[in-house]
């Protein structure tokens, strides 16, 4: 049973401010290796798709819901700073918090509309899985770059294997049979390899 458009409304409200605040306390005080899931661009796409997936049917509203959820996570995020550490709550409407908000917008459409996919079946399924995947393992490669960095630390290989395992588990999750699942798998490599090229892209026109 697919949830109402008031619950969807709610969830996305709620949603986004648990996910804020949580991804703060996440990132100060668990330890490292798993505290990195918090500082993590794929951490906040997956919680869009997995609201996309929540709300089974609609693209539209998932779509609309999974952006509300990244966009009220963001000031919710440095709220949560400026309380629980004494961060200056100037930062809440920083251009970078806009950024980031902007951001949330573009990964809510793509990513909510992705967990309503991979409820589907055909083409849809293959990428809506996919997509999630492919956000894991774009992080993974750029983790392993760090690890091979003789200015970073070689732990790194310890979030290179946690993001491949998350990215392996929603595959698993979301697919069935071995054979869909490995089809998703290989529509998710090239898809990392598009994420990684635009996160370049994009953080060279901001810099």
């Amino acid at each position: 049973m697919r949830p109402g458009d008031r619950r969807v409304a709610l969830a996305s409200v709620v949603g986004g401010l648990l996910l804020g605040v949580l991804d703060f306390c996440w990132i100060k005080w668990l330890p490292f290796p798993v505290a990195e899931l918090g500082n993590s661009t794929a951490t906040w796409a997956v919680a869009a798709f997995f609201f996309g997936h929540w709300v089974r049917s609609g693209w539209l509203r998932a779509a609309l819901g999974a952006t509300v959820l990244l966009v009220v996570a963001v000031p919710s995020y440095y709220l949560a700073a400026a309380l629980l550490q004494g961060d200056d709550l100037a930062v809440l409407w920083a251009p970078s918090s806009l950024v980031w908000m902007f951001f949330g917008v573009l990964a809510g459409v793509v990513f909510g509309t992705a967990g309503v996919w991979a409820r589907g079946t055909g083409w849809r399924q293959v990428v809506g899985a996919a997509l999630p995947t492919a956000v894991f393992f774009e992080e993974a490669a750029r983790f392993a770059g760090k690890a091979t960095d003789p200015d970073h630390s070689s732990g790194a290989w310890w979030n290179v294997a946690i993001d491949v395992a998350l990215g392996l588990l929603i595959v698993v999750l979301t697919s069935r049979s071995p054979r869909r699942r490995a089809l998703v798998v290989a529509v998710a490599v090239p898809l990392a390899a598009a994420i990684l090229v635009s996160f370049t892209l994009a953080g060279g026109a901001l810099s």
